[in-house]
């Protein structure tokens, strides 16, 4: 069996089965590399909760060949915590369990492991909140834990032997500022008692000698001694100490005597023994003289991602520039410390003169030239790619002994970036006929300063934050930009344009929304859709001037824009992708097109987290910035060495992303407050070829039987039956023709089922799905279950009700199933499902009050988080006309479709006229690609 470790969106970790061939996979191997059969002991851990889980990947070993760098990142951060538990004196070294406060992380810790876990499922919920709450739950099962074993000191032998005895022993380095021969002493130390105020008393090792003098205590003596002997097994430095029984002496060193025990830390401190070291010394380094290069300092030329920016370099320490006789007296020195400025600093002549020699080389070929701006941004976030012609992969050019900072222009352009902070001169509401939150007043912003910039940009925002209006305020600025330009130029009055149109490109099944979006909210914009569902001007399919000319927006599909050719032959002056994970297949025909179009800048939308699949970001930074991260086979080789390391690092891609992706999640503190408690959107769905050609002999079949059927009764019977067969149509062919087969191509509702299950299962979210038929129920969980990839729950009339409150219980689990299909009449009261924020309405009972009362099993007291309500509505049908005459007529609703379930009765008294125009297809707006 396969499992993925995935982080919920509620902080926790949770363990998930997987199907073969998932990226994200991690198997339980046994010795000889086959799988084994049954969870390994972490799975079941995290079951219980993650706590425990993360203390069982401690328990499960080092990391080895079946081990994803997830798990190994989450196995680091328990070590991490282990670690601080046995480094607390008051823990380490007898004291009682609950004498002592709680463990405190390393500071900016949280920090640093936002920007290196991996590529995971959930990692985008990784805050230092996140991070906070699960070292407050480890700490709190450790504690419970080591009480129940007698003390810090047996549990942590239990759990993870080689740090048991932490805290034991000591070695002391420190300065001695009397002596210029030998400013260093060294003191190895042991705990010897505590004192009357239960701080630990440390004595010289040597007196263990004594102190355990005697046949009798020859044990403890072993015990005491036990990480000092395992350090000479793994340190040179440690054997010959021990061997020479310097190690039990006080002792004078030199800066190279200190240096080489320096380099000793990491080793002797998973031995098991506490360092005490100078603060200057940190992560296994102390500061070193670097060669600094600046990139940025001013724009030598180019735009967007071809921009060329300045290069220079020069020697600093801490960011200040060295003297030349500060550089010589560095590279003239032995290799070790070197007080410089006051301080001890690290030199290494070979590395420092490789670095220096290497950046004057790359000065030299860059002269009179530049930096591409892709390539300067791979150098500030640490991302080096085999075609970097800077970037020779010399070990002398390592960020250990060379920075690379953002010089002038493009450090500013990094903070304007970063901050976005609002611009008098930029009205976000003139023309626009909505007030934005102010996420999506940062949102509006950022955009606006990408797109000056030439450069692409992802917002990536949940679902139902408002991404569309976010760009529709961007293309009214742009327009309004462009008039006052014009008038200020006096170059023509009236109602001017942008220069040359934007191009949007969305899935067909969002064309009516983004028409429906912009009359609402940005009237004055001139739209026109290249697509024939949408398209009634003249001239869509070749791109004419009558038909481009004027316009500020031209609106098309993917499918669309790997036919029409004439949309690669523009320069636009935007192009924007809605659910921008259609380009995810770098070999899709659709993906190829959309590559191919022109533009200044690039925006791509989507709802899902393209961070954490590391695949799908090359292909859609390709499209937004092609080039910033190399080839599709240099990207492949650079993130397989990630993954490869003993210490998987993804900090330096998330550097290099991130400046160009901005994601607000609806459970972020600072979004919450702005966010309505329930969002109610209408999902357009298109027909299938099937469904239009069922549909449409309906029509002529109703039209015939009303002409020959009896007014009353008969008639009304008549309606109501052909009422129900559009319904079932819409739904899908196999729900009116009774085959059974329900395939997924022959449903335009079943596609657009799929695009929303798919973004809620990337969010780790839950769905109530409600149809008003019992015989839909089943096929809606199996197409659901395909989506996400795991089964879900299903409630209908011939539900047992002692079934229910267990369904039920199942469903709010935090890790209980995805999804719960509900029929109407069985599941719209009565129920508390607060664990779903999603409510999709399947197919629609034309009766608000009813609906209503099924979306409140979700949006109820108890529930924490804003609900999406999604209703189902087939273009061209009887659906979509009722639907806009429910919301025209809200207030009146009930009087005009009747206040009680059965309200269709009403449509029967229709005149034969108005009722097959109600129902009537219109092939232009229902047809699919």
């Amino acid at each position: 069996m396969s499992y993925r470790l995935s982080l919920h969106p509620s902080g926790h970790l949770h363990v998930e089965e997987t199907t073969p061939g998932d990226a994200t996979i991690s198997r339980d191997l046994g010795e000889d590399g086959s799988e084994s059969a049954e969870a390994p002991a972490w799975v079941e851990a995290f079951r219980v909760s993650s706590a425990q889980g993360l203390l069982a990947l401690v328990s499960h070993g080092e990391r080895g060949a079946g081990w994803t760098a997830e798990l190994g990142f989450w196995r680091e951060f328990a070590v991490a915590h282990l670690t601080a538990v046995a480094h607390a004196p008051e823990l380490a070294e007898g004291s009682p369990v609950d004498s002592g406060s709680a463990t405190e992380p390393p500071p900016g810790w949280f920090q640093e492991l936002t920007l290196k876990i991996p590529a995971m499922r959930g990692a985008e919920y990784a805050s230092l909140e996140v991070f906070a709450r699960l070292w407050g739950e480890l700490d709190g099962l450790a504690r419970a834990a080591a009480k129940a074993a007698g003390g810090w000191k047996p549990w942590l032998a239990k759990v993870h032997p080689a740090l048991h005895l932490l805290g034991k022993v000591t070695f002391h380095l420190a300065e001695n500022k009397r002596s210029v021969a030998t400013p260093f002493a060294f003191m190895a130390t042991y705990t010897h008692r505590l004192s009357a105020s239960e701080k630990p008393v440390h004595l010289p090792l040597g007196r263990a000698l004594q102190e355990y003098a005697g046949a009798r205590n020859q044990k403890a003596l072993r015990s005491l001694l036990e990480p000092v002997q395992r350090a000479a097994e793994r340190s040179e430095w440690v054997r010959q100490a021990l061997d020479s029984h310097r190690v039990f002496q006080p002792q004078a060193w030199s800066p190279v005597e200190a240096y080489v025990f320096l380099k000793e830390v990491p080793t002797i401190e998973d031995c098991g023994i506490v360092t005490r070291i100078p603060d200057w010394w940190k992560g296994g380094r102390g500061p070193r003289p670097q060669v600094r290069v600046r990139v940025g300092e001013n724009v030598v030329a180019g735009l967007g991602q071809d921009r060329l920016l300045e290069f220079s370099m020069e020697t600093a320490l801490d960011g200040e520039p060295l003297t030349e006789e500060e550089w010589r007296a560095l590279t003239s020195a032995s290799d070790g410390l070197v007080q410089l400025r006051g301080r001890w600093v690290e030199a290494d002549r070979e590395r420092l003169q490789g670095a220096l020699e290497h950046w004057k080389r790359v000065e030299k070929e860059l002269a009179g030239t530049g930096v591409p701006f892709s390539q300067a941004m791979r150098l500030l976030s640490g991302v080096r790619l085999g075609s970097d012609r800077i970037d020779t992969g010399d070990a002398s050019a390592a960020p250990d002994w060379s920075e690379v900072v953002a010089g002038g222009w493009l450090r500013e352009a990094l903070n304007a970036w970063r901050q976005t902070a609002p611009d008098a001169d930029f009205d976000l509401h003139r023309n626009l006929r909505a007030r934005l939150r102010p996420y999506q007043e940062v949102g509006v912003r950022w955009l606006r300063l990408l797109q000056e910039l030439g450069l692409g940009a992802c917002l990536a925002d949940d679902m139902g934050l408002g991404k569309t209006l976010q760009v529709i305020a961007l293309l009214q600025h742009l327009k309004d930009r462009a008039a006052a330009r014009t008038m200020r130029k006096g170059e023509r009055k009236g109602e001017p344009r942008v220069s040359g149109p934007a191009l949007l490109v969305a899935p067909a099944s969002l064309l009516a929304n983004w028409r429906n979006e912009v009359t609402r909210f940005a009237p004055g914009l001139r739209m026109g859709f290249a697509h024939p569902a949408e398209g009634v001007e003249e001239g869509w399919r070749e791109g004419s001037e009558a038909f481009v000319g004027g316009k500020d927006l031209i609106v098309t599909t993917y499918g669309q824009a790997a036919r029409l050719d004439w949309l690669a032959t523009r320069e636009w002056a935007l192009v924007v992708l809605d659910e921008a994970q259609a380009i995810k297949n770098p070999g899709a025909r659709q993906t190829r097109a959309v590559k191919r179009l022109r533009a200044r800048a690039r925006i791509a939308l989507s709802g899902t987290p393209v961070e954490n699949r590391l695949g799908d970001l090359w292909s859609l930074y390709d499209f937004l910035n092609p080039g910033l991260l190399g080839s599709a086979t240099e990207f492949s080789r650079y993130v397989k060495g990630i993954r490869a390391a003993a210490s998987p690092d993804f900090a330096p891609l998330r550097r290099l992303v991130r400046p160009y992706l901005l994601r607000r999640l609806k459970t972020d503190p600072s979004i919450v407050p702005d966010l309505p408690e329930k969002t109610e959107l209408t999902a357009y769905c298109g027909l299938s070829r099937k469904q239009a050609g069922l549909y449409a002999r309906s029509v002529e079949e109703l039209a015939e039987g009303l002409e020959s059927s009896e007014p009353g009764i008969q008639r009304r019977g008549l309606v109501l039956a052909f009422l129900m067969r559009f319904k079932q149509i819409c739904n899908h062919p196999s729900h009116w023709l009774g085959d059974g087969e329900f395939a997924a191509d022959d449903s335009g509702k079943f596609g657009r089922l799929t695009e929303l299950a798919e973004e809620i299962a990337s969010r780790q979210e839950k769905v109530l799905v409600f149809t008003q038929f019992k015989e839909m129920t089943g096929p809606l969980a199996a197409h659901l279950a395909a989506a996400f990839g795991r089964a879900g729950l299903m409630l209908h009339g011939s539900t047992p009700v002692r079934e229910r409150p267990k369904l039920v219980a199942a469903f709010e689990r935090e890790d209980g199933p995805p999804f719960f299909v509900l029929s109407l009449k069985a599941g719209g009261t009565g129920l508390n499902l607060t664990a779903a924020n999603h409510v999709i309405h399947f197919d629609r009972w034309w009766n608000p009050a009813v609906e209503n009362q099924a979306t409140d099993r979700a949006f109820r007291i108890g529930q924490r988080r804003n609900v999406l309500v999604h209703k189902f509505v087939c273009r061209g049908t009887v659906e979509e006309r009722i639907d806009a005459l429910i919301a025209e007529k809200r207030a009146l609703a009930d009087s005009v479709l009747g206040g009680e379930p059965g309200a269709e009765t009403l449509l029967t008294e229709m005149s034969d006229e108005d009722l097959l125009q109600l129902v009537a297809l219109d092939m232009k707006t229902a047809g699919a690609e």
